[in-house]
């Protein structure tokens, strides 16, 4: 009988956040289901919720008030210090509020993802339950997508799509749509670590092939990549 491979360890996750960590607590929840291992939780906010989620989780967890760094310049070089002592294979944003600088993305560039509440290119920054109810929209959902310098623009990995019902306001169309957050942010952390998932040519792709522009495309109810 022929041996078994030996078992790949897990890969190193560092999350960045500002508040209260629901994906955190996502990805925390679903980690021993998948191929990574949270080793960090750093935020701007030293008393985001997020940083008590991970020490609960006995997970290293740093707090940098970026309102004592004399620029965002001299913030940012101290964030990557910190991120580099965990020597992450993976940089991941949940809910991380502050604007990174071009040399940070450039720095974690192909190995930096994020989730963004729209389904981008629609809805880049902030309010977007509020900006997609006053329009009208029939849909929304949200995109993990890998980071650039430029706002929520990076190539799309996965975006997940629900029909906008006609008693949605805001906060209930946040709680559904973070639903499915909560579904594809692991999983697409599990693509890359896993070593599916790459960024080449500041495009997205899976298992060798280019992923559409758009991303994977999953619909609310069938929430499962093959």
């Amino acid at each position: 009988m022929s041996e078994k491979p030996p078992v790949s360890p897990k890969k190193r996750v560092v999350v960045l956040l500002s508040g209260n960590g629901s994906n955190l607590q996502a990805l925390l929840d679903q980690e021993s289901n998948y191929s990574y291992d949270i080793v960090g939780v750093v935020s701007n906010v030293p008393e985001a919720y997020g940083l008590e989620r991970a020490r609960a989780h006995k997970v290293a967890a740093l707090g940098l008030d970026y309102k004592v760094f004399s620029s965002r310049g001299a913030f940012d070089q101290r964030l990557v210090e910190e991120v580099n002592r965990f020597e992450p294979d993976l940089v991941v944003l949940a809910g991380y509020m502050k604007i990174l600088s071009p040399e940070f993305a450039d720095r974690f560039s192909g190995r930096l993802i994020n989730i963004h509440p729209s389904l981008l290119p629609d809805y880049k920054g902030l309010g977007t339950y509020r900006r997609a109810l006053a329009d009208k929209k029939t849909k929304h959902g949200c995109t993990v997508h890998f980071v650039t310098p430029e706002l929520d623009s990076g190539a799309h990995i996965i975006q997940a799509s629900l029909n906008i019902e006609p008693t949605d306001n805001e906060e209930s169309l946040k709680r559904r749509v973070q639903i499915m957050e909560h579904q594809i942010y692991p999983l697409a952390v599990h693509l890359f670590t896993c070593g599916r998932l790459q960024l080449k040519e500041d495009k997205a792709w899976l298992d060798n092939h280019p992923i559409d522009p758009q991303g994977y495309q999953l619909l609310e109810n069938a929430l499962e990549l093959a």
